[in-house]
Parts: C-alpha cells; structure tokens; sequence
C-alpha cells in the first residue's frame, strides 16, 4: 500500500494513535518504537480496544487484513503527515534555533491569533515524533499553522523541514548546544540553516532574519532566491529593518518598536514607535518579540493588534517566569539551559536592580567534550558577579575549580533547603530540564 492509498484509507479513518491505552474507536494505531518500547508488541491489542486498521512494521505480528505492513512505521507517519499537509495550501511558518525557539513560537502564535485561526506546535512537540502529530491536527479551519522544529543531530532539520513543507522559516539564534550530537558549534549553523536551504527550494520561500545575528547574516547568498524580512536592534539598521530598543528591564521587559523607516517613509506614515509592556524577563527577549513582530506585519496584523498580543503574552513552562513566594523571588528558567543563554541569563541578572541575589544553577546537558570548559566558563563569569549566594547542583558543575557551594543532584538541594530556607532573595533558578530544578520553586 502506497502512502496516497493509505492516505484515503485515513481519509476514512481520520485518527491516528501512537498509544495502544488511548485507541478511539475507528482510529489507526501506528506502532512507533522507542528505547524501551516496540510498538509492534501493542498492535493486537490496539485492535481489540477499538482500532479499525493497525500499522507495523514487523510482519511476524500481522494477525489478518487489518494490519498493515509497512517497511518504517516512523517512516510512514512522516509521509503521512506530509500528504495530509499538503491538502492545505496555507502558510506554515517553520521555527528552529538554539534559544527561544518555544517562547517566539508563542509569541508568533499570539500575534497571528489576533487575525487568523492559528494550528502552533504544542509544548515540546518539536521532534520527529512530535511534528508529524502536529501536522496531523491541522483542518479545514486553520488559515495558518506554526511549526517549531528542534534538533540534535545533523540532518534533523533537513528532515522535519522535508515533512512539514513550511512557506517561511525563523531561526532564533545558534549557539553552543546539543554540541554532543553536533559535534562542533559549526554543525550546530550548518543543521539549523538547514531551514533556508529548504526554503531556497521553494519560488516564494520566505525568511524572518535577526540582522544582528552575524552567523546567521553570513548564511545569506549574495544572489540567493530567498525573500527576506529582517529586524534589528542596531539603530544603523533600522531604515531597512524592523527595529526596536529595550527602554527598561526590572525585571520586565518593556520596549519600543517601530517598522522600516523607509517603508513607513515611502508610505508616508508617522515613524513613531510603539511601546509596550511585556510580562518577559531578560533584555534577551527582544529578539524573539522583534521575530513575532516582524511575521505579524508580513501577515498583515494590525499594529495595536500586534502591541496587545505581546502585552498579553505570559510565560509558562518555567520559561522566564517570575514566581513571588512567600519568602522570596524567583525567575525560574528551568525548562533549558546551554552555554549561551546561561551566560544571557546571567548577563541579565546581574543588570537586575534588586538586593541580596542568589544563584541556583544546574549543569547544562549535551556538551560533549567541551562540558568542562564550557561549565567553567559560567563559574569564572559568576566570580565577577555581585551575588551573595551561589549553589550549583550536577556532576558537571563539580568538575569546576570554584570556591561555590556544589550539590551532587536536585534531591541534595531539597535536603539542604528542608533545614536551610533563603528568605528575602531574588533567586535566579536555571538548569537543564533533566536536572530538575523546576521542582525547587514550591520549596522556596
């Protein structure tokens, strides 16, 4: 069976299931496999539940004609995703990059759904698994769909791109992440810009570019095919870009923004800025407003629109979230962390106006051989920082030559902080998610 047969046979069965615990009746299981799973295993039982049609990929547990073999079931459910994408001549706005990728999703996302019915990635459902799932809950009211695209290893992109077809792409940044799978900071450009070598596949490819991002600039070919929509923060640039300036940040952000002066100039309309109010912390958001900015007007949002939207936005995730206790308050970025949004974090933090600053730091993941010197890197920057308190939870910290407090995991923390309880801080509590500190704030 060839995936437009099977497309009709989906046609006919508009549900798929990944789950063998959650199989709506009519629906078609698709046994993926996994570290500790063979989806395979689960098919009959799928069937038994409610499953109309099983698709595996290991002929052996082929019981009769309502299991389909296919060579890939992972495989498969990419095509799928990607013919049924293609029944909708819509734009699909494809988002990658090392930092902020979720949070300018929801910015984006938040800024279309003031115009238009809007399918966006949810949560982290950026991978192979994820994207086609994505893909598949798109309908006939959806005018436009926003896919976030995350990456590990060469080639990640160059395939999720490959499925979800996107007409335009965003590239947050690149920096020194996942190096483990990337093998260097240049593979780390080469797989993200994997975006725009798609996009120069297609005549109206379309790219919202940070002009202040110099790896990213360095992508673009003199005689490239693709159409370009850039913002900035330079103030040299902001003729031809959309530009803002970060009027203060304690500890929210609030800025001001204003398009092209010589589009506005040309039209002949006021080059007063906007202002607005955001409810992010970090200086560092800028860039990811200024993204949502920049697709809002290629959209044709209304500018107060688009100011609302931005006012509107609140984090959630343990992304940038300013949390009051009863004790103390925290910023929790807890969801992430890598060489450089720790250090943007920092950078921030020690620009915050507050008093008796505490640091929570836990080790940044997937580093590879550069691990040591990266984490290092943190810990002599934080040797210049006005901090009354530092604690730093992992094995990767505990490499580093610092006079800091060092916990061996979160549970050593939560031990410390059962006797010891700071009171009276601004608490900066960041790690990667796979150290756990999002379980710290309620004990703080």
């Amino acid at each position: 069976m060839d995936i437009k047969e099977l497309y009709q046979l989906y046609r006919q069965h508009p549900c798929i299931t990944t789950d063998s615990r959650d199989c709506p009746e009519g629906s078609i299981f698709l046994a993926l496999k996994g570290a500790s799973f063979n989806g395979n295993q689960f098919a009959g039982a799928a069937l038994a539940k409610g499953c109309s049609y099983a698709i595996i990929d290991e002929p052996e547990y082929a019981e009769n004609d309502h299991f389909i073999v296919v060579d890939d079931c992972l495989q498969t459910f990419k095509l799928l995703a990607r013919e049924h994408r293609r029944q909708f001549a819509i734009p699909v706005i494809g988002i990658t990059g090392t930092n902020g990728k979720t949070t300018t999703k929801e910015l984006v996302r938040a800024v279309l759904a003031e115009k238009y019915n809007v399918l966006a990635t949810e949560g982290n459902f950026n991978n192979d698994v994820g994207v086609p799932k994505t893909l598949m809950r798109l309908n006939r009211e959806h005018e436009i769909a926003i896919i976030e695209m995350g990456a590990s290893h060469p080639g990640d992109i160059k395939t999720l791109a490959e499925t979800a077809e996107p007409t335009c792409g965003l590239i947050t940044n690149v920096g020194r992440a996942h190096l483990q799978g990337f093998g260097s900071f240049e593979g780390v450009i080469k797989t993200k810009t994997e975006l725009y070598d798609y996009l120069r596949t297609r005549e109206d490819g379309l790219i919202f570019l940070d002009a202040d991002n110099e790896f990213l600039v360095d992508q673009i070919q003199d005689e490239d095919t693709l159409w370009i929509t850039p913002y900035s923060t330079d103030p040299e640039k902001q003729y031809q870009c959309i530009s803002g300036e970060v009027i203060e940040c304690s500890p929210m952000l609030k800025f001001r923004w204003r398009e092209p002066l010589a589009t506005l100039e040309e039209e002949g309309r006021s080059t007063k800025w906007h202002k607005v109010q955001t409810q992010l912390i970090g200086a560092y958001n800028i860039d990811n407003l200024l993204a949502a900015i920049a697709v809002g007007i290629n959209f044709g949002v209304d500018r107060k629109k688009i100011c609302h939207a931005l006012e509107s936005y609140q984090p959630t995730n343990s992304r940038s979230q300013l949390v009051q206790t009863q004790r103390n308050r925290l910023i929790v970025d807890a969801y992430n962390a890598n060489p450089s949004s720790m250090m943007a974090a920092l950078e921030n933090f020690q620009q915050m106006e507050a008093s008796h600053k505490m640091l929570i730091l836990g080790d940044m993941r997937e580093l590879g051989e550069a691990s040591q010197e990266e984490h290092q890197k943190i810990v002599d920057f934080i040797g210049l920082m006005n901090v009354e308190e530092v604690w730093l939870v992992g094995e990767e910290f505990g490499k580093t030559d610092c006079p800091f407090r060092r916990f061996h995991d979160v549970e050593k923390v939560k031990t410390a902080l059962a006797t010891e309880q700071p009171e009276g801080r601004t608490i900066l509590v960041k790690g990667s998610n796979g150290t756990k500190l999002y379980q710290l704030p309620e004990l703080l």
